[in-house]
């Protein structure tokens, strides 16, 4: 990699200071898709007296929400049975995408990565100035993607893309009830780079994020797939699997079944080489400041037991936790260590693996920085395209 490219590579990575603490409080919050993480940040919103509206394009998600008594919040955080369509502050529920994002100041995006694409694309000609787009979480490269889909759909406002590498909670989800873990700080950053007023201004709805340089660097913070991946596939017989030794005929007991316990000694000796090919290349690209590998590995994991748990994820869950991880994580990662040079052959060794399980050539529909218009051969070339990718072409 030449010098010319690590120095501009060092100056994308760079922001500006801390976001203001009297920026404006964002209220009216618009959340784009009818999952649990979404029903999780429009429960928050409305818990913070937001004006909020939930959109799903799927009957089935509406009339879920409609049927129930709400969204209820169990474990940690504000605890309560949130009201949908109600006289009183409830959440307003619709099917109509115009109408959701109309005069909101923050919309998110939830979902699996192709949701997020597609609401990136649809919105393109509905969004104002001023609007702020949240992807939680945005993996790597989620907020240059969204402005490059932006940007293939017409989109001329200016907007800010936040990115952001989790939610406030790690949560279980049985029906519209949620039990909610409190989670570490994540990475986030915006796109254009340094609007710290975005993120200042969601802080009462996502107290977690910590302010990063750039989506370069938050994106490079994204270690995900990284853990999820090896804990989820990776078990049996042939390696010292994770999970709590049990004696036969025993059962394991609730508080034992969390993420942490997936991750054995063996699974750790591949995280933990996975971490350190993806530092590599971040510090290529002048990212420095990343957490300490274990540290690192523990903000995804979640803790052992008690509050900081992440629950293991049933298995169609697992599986989209899988598919996501090699598009928004791993694929990028290759994506940018192409381009600087640097060889990453576990990720890309998990990369093959993960596809042969799914039975599905998930890594060509990948993040990669040549589909999201960065065909940079040159200092220039990339200097050019990293300075027009923005919201609105801008």
């Amino acid at each position: 990699m030449s010098a010319e490219f690590e120095d501009f590579a060092r100056a994308a990575s760079r922001g500006r200071s801390a976001a203001p603490p009297d920026a404006p409080r964002l209220t009216r919050i618009a959340v784009l898709g009818g999952g649990a993480d979404a029903r999780l940040i429009a429960a928050l919103s409305l818990a913070e007296n937001c004006d909020v509206t939930l959109f799903s394009a799927y009957g089935r998600e509406l009339e879920l929400l409609r049927a129930s008594s709400g969204i209820a919040l169990r474990g940690a955080g504000p605890l309560g049975s949130y009201q949908v369509d109600g006289d009183a502050a409830s959440i307003a529920l619709t099917a109509e995408l115009d109408a959701a994002v109309d005069g909101a100041e923050a919309i998110f995006l939830t979902g699996p990565i192709h949701k997020q694409r597609t609401y990136a694309m649809v919105l393109a000609d509905h969004l104002s100035d001023g609007q702020v787009l949240v992807l939680a979480p945005g993996r790597s490269l989620g907020a240059v993607e969204a402005a490059w889909m932006l940007r293939l759909g017409g989109c001329t406002a200016d907007v800010t893309l936040l990115e952001t590498q989790g939610l406030p909670f790690w949560y279980r989800a049985e029906g519209t009830v949620l039990t909610l873990s409190a989670r570490a700080s994540v990475a986030a950053a915006t796109l254009p780079r340094g609007r710290s007023e975005a993120i200042a201004g969601l802080s009462h709805i996502l107290p977690n994020l910590q302010e990063v340089d750039s989506v370069v660097a938050s994106g490079f913070a994204d270690l995900s797939a990284a853990v999820e991946i090896p804990a989820l596939v990776m078990g049996g017989a042939g390696l010292a699997a994770g999970g709590i030794a049990v004696p036969m005929g025993g059962v394991p007991l609730p508080e034992n079944e969390t993420f942490h316990a997936l991750i054995g000694p063996d699974q750790m000796r591949l995280i933990k080489t996975l971490a350190e090919e993806r530092r590599a290349v971040a510090r290529a690209f002048g990212v420095r400041n990343l957490p300490a590998t274990d540290d690192w590995i523990a903000a995804y994991s979640g803790t052992a037991k008690g509050d900081g748990t992440r629950a293991v994820p049933d298995h169609d869950t697992a599986r989209a936790m899988l598919r996501d991880g090699v598009i928004g994580s791993l694929v990028p990662l290759c994506s940018a260590a192409g381009l600087a040079g640097i060889a990453v052959p576990q990720t890309q060794a998990l990369i093959a693996l993960t596809g042969a399980i799914l039975d599905a050539d998930v890594a060509a529909s990948g993040r990669k920085l040549e589909t999201m218009g960065i065909t940079a051969d040159t200092i220039d070339d990339a200097r050019r395209h990293f300075d027009t990718l923005t919201p609105g072409g801008r």
